[in-house]
């Protein structure tokens, strides 16, 4: 009779990433699966950002972390670099850590990750912004030493994902600036990691899943000594996350996000940005 151990069955759990059958279950399988992580410098898990599963995990994540005494600072990309709540009490209002972070509610719907930013406050832990300032786009965009930051193969993986990302709509031209504030977005929010760690402590990163790719994102660009564990919330079949195991350490079952057609969407939004045609 072969046993397996329940540490071993964990892992095993957090590799495939299979559904749990339903949320109070797949919390207490989350909280193992974290625990698995640590001790890190870092865990940067990767969300999609419409999918409401993920922005719950992030919730849950960070009260885990508190409660454990372990978090060093929980850093966003829905924030820019230089934003914090290092100064706030722990007490201090949503509006006042909103204004702290100069939140962009546009962009970045509070109510989705106001669970999240709350709780590390609530704890007396500091939330940083990470992501590039809007004043440093156009720097970055004409930066053709950003372009060495990745391997070859990977700059061009990194250029056709920001093709497909805009629905290959984008003109070619357009193609190396948008890639380069991709990978000057990563640099800054690795910078913001590195500033945040703390020993015997791990910083949490939320940001999107390809902010946290291994082979594209984040990691590229922390020493070789910082221990970064990338986590990738998913709802693809274990077969799909083994397949992409390189790009990623862990893979965290969520529910997916609801169907939408970006595409289309995008699509629209060019047209109404065309000028009109003269008759």
């Amino acid at each position: 009779m072969i046993v397996i151990r329940f540490w071993v069955l964990a892992a095993l759990i957090g590799l495939i990433g299979c559904a749990a059958p339903d949320t109070q279950n797949a919390d207490t399988i989350r909280i193992i699966q974290l625990n698995s992580l640590l001790p890190a410098d870092a865990i940067l898990l990767g969300e999609q950002h419409d999918a409401p599963d993920h922005q719950r995990i992030h919730q849950l994540t960070t009260a885990t972390l508190t409660h454990q005494n372990k978090l060093a600072a929980l850093v966003l990309e829905m924030a820019n670099a230089g934003q914090s709540t290092e100064r706030l009490a722990p007490n201090a209002s949503e509006d006042q850590v909103r204004a702290a972070l100069q939140w962009d509610v546009e962009a970045w719907p509070w109510a989705a990750y106001s669970p999240a930013v709350m709780t590390a406050v609530r704890a007396g832990m500091p939330v940083l912004g990470a992501n590039l300032p809007r004043t440093q786009l156009k720097k970055a965009m004409t930066d053709a030493e950003l372009d060495a930051r990745l391997p070859a193969p990977a700059l061009k993986e990194q250029q056709q994902n920001i093709r497909e990302g805009h629905c290959d709509l984008l003109p070619e031209s357009q193609i190396s600036p948008m890639t380069r504030i991709q990978i000057a977005r990563d640099v800054s929010i690795a910078q913001t990691l590195l500033k945040a760690a703390r020993p015997g402590k791990t910083v949490l990163l939320l940001a999107g899943g390809g902010h946290v790719n291994r082979h594209l994102g984040v990691p590229l660009h922390l020493p070789l000594d910082f221990m970064a564990k990338s986590v990738l919330l998913t709802a693809e079949p274990a077969s799909a996350a083994i397949k992409n195991r390189a790009e990623f350490d862990h893979f965290w079952f969520a529910r997916p996000a609801p169907v939408v057609d970006y595409c289309a969407d995008f699509t629209a939004q060019r047209a109404r940005q065309q000028p009109a045609t003269i008759q």
